[in-house]
């Protein structure tokens, strides 16, 4: 028999210029270096046990085949009741609200969904990494608007110019990642009034929508009726529940838009993980369990901003999310991403840069960290710090 030599095709690649992200190269040199990981936005403590065991029993009672392609009824409903409570929107769990493999796997389903080659989808810099990837890959042009820096609020006037004919979507973020920034009821309101004569389509990332402090409102796009019927709604079960591992979030949008939303869903994830579906449904049929969430967060955020007044950090507002960013000027003079690597290897606390979320590298001198932690991580990495 001839030997036939072994031949890989050459590919030409989607992404040339990707290299790896900012949170793999950070979270790897934390742990060579023995740092504490404040950079990577996950928990380093466990979800409530009840939530483990009611996906346990979901799978003890043998619920651990398909589930519906859009998700189990008794979520979807759960869904559209907390929505309904918490936004004054009540969107049809039928028709209006689908179960996903995260919020990451909903936003590039939402943009393959509405997004043709040629078109144009608006994103504001800086953000999540995920969001431009996922309009290159639908054949999108992504149009980049900075937010203003330092403050990190929208610039309305320079969104308003960006938006053409061609302009397909927009995607917001709100509470901010990474920023921690939220948006105000009269931005969401000139946000309706900007887009109100356009078709333009709204995608509004609300992982974080739990997590809103010192008694200030989450302003869901759902509150908005201009801007609920033309958004799609994500957010994320593993971020509200501290889950981020078991990846499994939710869309809300208006019918027409779901229809189209479940045609890319059903092909490219089918359906979510069901027992882990069984047991989020149980879980939520107490609300208290997202509704205390912001006191939750706001002890540790407000421990950490504590500790960070012994530094020479300039520290920067943190309305929600789970982020606390610092403007590093009063401290190095390092570029924001050498300044993080001399930080995790020389202090021993990982941070991320912001330049990380902007394509073109966009250096303000602001790095994050991430305090969805214990309070003896946060006690640690403030220790370390205060030799600043």
């Amino acid at each position: 028999m001839t030997q036939v030599p072994a031949h890989t095709p050459p590919v030409q690649s989607k992404f040339p210029d990707m290299g790896t992200t900012i949170f793999t190269v950070m979270s790897a040199l934390a742990t060579e270096k023995d740092a504490v990981n404040l950079g990577q936005g996950f928990p380093d403590f466990d979800c409530d046990p009840l939530l483990v065991n009611a996906v346990c029993d979901a799978m003890r009672k043998g619920l651990n085949q398909y589930p519906p392609m859009a998700g189990i009824a008794p979520l979807r409903e759960a869904v559209a009741g907390k929505i309904a409570a918490s936004h004054g929107r009540r969107y049809d769990a039928g028709s209006e609200v689908t179960i996903t493999a995260g919020a990451t796997q909903a936003i590039i389903t939402a943009i393959l969904a509405v997004v043709r080659p040629g078109d144009e989808v608006i994103v504001l810099e800086p953000c999540y990494d995920s969001y431009v990837p996922n309009i290159e890959l639908a054949g999108g042009t992504v149009v980049r608007v900075p937010l203003v820096p330092h403050t990190f609020r929208p610039d309305f006037d320079r969104i308003a110019a960006a938006i053409t004919g061609r302009t397909r979507a927009m995607l917001i973020n709100s509470p901010h990642n990474p920023s921690a920034t939220i948006w105000s009821r009269e931005d969401m309101l000139r946000l309706q009034d900007l887009l109100a004569p356009t078709d333009v389509l709204l995608i509004s990332d609300e992982v974080y929508e739990h997590m809103v402090y010192d008694g200030q409102e989450h302003q869901s796009a759902a509150r908005f009726p201009g801007l609920a019927a033309r958004a799609f709604i994500v957010s994320s079960f593993g971020k509200t529940y501290h889950v981020t591992g078991w990846k499994v979030g939710y869309v809300a949008a208006p019918a027409p838009l779901t229809a189209e939303f479940r045609k890319v869903h059903q092909f490219n994830v089918f359906t979510v993980n069901t027992p882990v579906q069984h047991g989020l449904a149980t879980y939520m049929g107490d609300p208290q369990r997202y509704l205390t969430l912001p006191a939750f967060y706001q002890r540790k955020r407000d421990l950490f901003r504590e500790g960070l007044k012994r530094t020479r950090f300039e520290i920067l507002p943190s309305e929600g999310s789970f982020f606390q960013c610092v403007d590093i000027s009063g401290v190095s003079d390092l570029a924001e991403d050498d300044f993080c690597k001399w930080l995790t290897t020389e202090i021993g606390v990982a941070a991320i840069p912001l330049s990380a979320f902007y394509g073109n590298g966009f250096d303000q001198r602001v790095v994050r960290f991430c305090f969805a932690k214990k309070e003896e991580t946060l006690n640690t990495a403030l220790d370390r710090l205060a030799k600043l």
